[in-house]
């Protein structure tokens, strides 16, 4: 199962690192024989796709030293979210957006997002994880964070920020629990389906964005009004998906015995992810008080 996340969806948990995983599926050189299964020659692993059905946890690899575990899942993803958060704090109140300092704000936001999209490819493209990578992704990415939600605060409303910070911590507990419970089952066509839909969104923005930029206004309407609200709500769905997506990549990771240094990759993911669904509930609720 390969996640929705950029990360993830470039690698995962394969043979050839020494562990199975979800690129396991894909004949590689040393690996088993075209035409036959991973899971025919791997003792370890389960068939995520065996019936489409409720999934359980992958079968346990053997323990072994090194191996990565939910705590070091949870203390990498608590000091990646920790670097974003301390950022934009920082790009919140030494780069107030207002009508003197507008303009280098901006100027210093829509920069930092492009330094943090840069160093996001390069450590989706490599074979191994960096931390020093992930957390300059994540302190520029604070930056624009910080920024942007300054300027939504300033000109929109006082509190929409914490609105859209609590609804990005629900959303993340509540796909949790959903996840933990089996009430959502990840297979093969709920995977497929998330990723056809994503593709749609991601496109549709696109190109609403780009009448926005030579048409002026607000492109297809694609950001304000009805269509926005629906659109923003669909972002934020598609946002609890690649958190399923994401929940059951680590799970797997952790069965089958991935090097723990993989708990970066898993801080990455979900860090990129909560950025989405974050963003996604600050354009929302953007267009829900600007209406009133």
């Amino acid at each position: 199962m390969r996640s929705s996340n950029p990360v993830f969806s470039r690698r995962g948990f394969s043979r050839d690192n020494g562990y199975a995983g979800f690129n396991a599926q894909q004949p590689q050189a040393g690996g088993p024989a075209a035409g036959t299964t991973p899971y025919a020659t791997n003792p370890y692993a389960t068939n995520p796709y065996a019936q489409d059905a409720q999934l359980g946890a992958p079968t346990q690899a053997p323990v072994r030293s090194g191996a990565m575990t939910i705590d070091d899942v949870v203390s990498r993803t608590a000091i990646t979210l920790g670097t974003v958060f301390v950022t934009a704090t920082l790009a919140w109140f030494l780069m107030p957006v207002d009508p003197a300092n507008i303009n280098t704000s901006y100027g210093i936001g829509i920069g930092a997002a492009l330094v943090a999209f840069v160093f996001a490819m390069i450590q989706s493209f490599k074979r191994k994880a960096s931390p020093a990578l992930i957390l300059l992704y994540a302190a520029f990415e604070g930056v624009f964070l910080g920024v942007i939600s300054s300027a939504v605060s300033t000109y929109v409303s006082p509190g929409v920020v914490p609105q859209a910070v609590l609804g990005t911590m629900a959303v993340f507990a509540g796909v949790l629990i959903a996840y933990k419970m089996r009430w959502i089952r990840v297979t093969r066509r709920f995977y497929g389906f998330v990723m056809a839909a994503a593709l749609g969104f991601i496109l549709l923005m696109a190109v609403n964005a780009l009448f926005a930029l030579f048409g002026g206004g607000d492109g297809l309407g694609f950001r304000s009004g009805g269509l926005g609200i629906m659109f923003g709500v669909i972002g934020i769905i598609l946002g609890a998906c690649f958190l399923a997506l994401d929940f059951k990549q680590v799970e797997d990771g952790i069965a089958y015995g991935a090097p723990r240094e993989e708990s970066w990759l898993a801080a990455f993911g979900l860090t990129m992810t909560l950025v989405w669904i974050y963003l996604e509930f600050l354009r929302l609720l953007s267009i829900l008080q600007g209406d009133d």
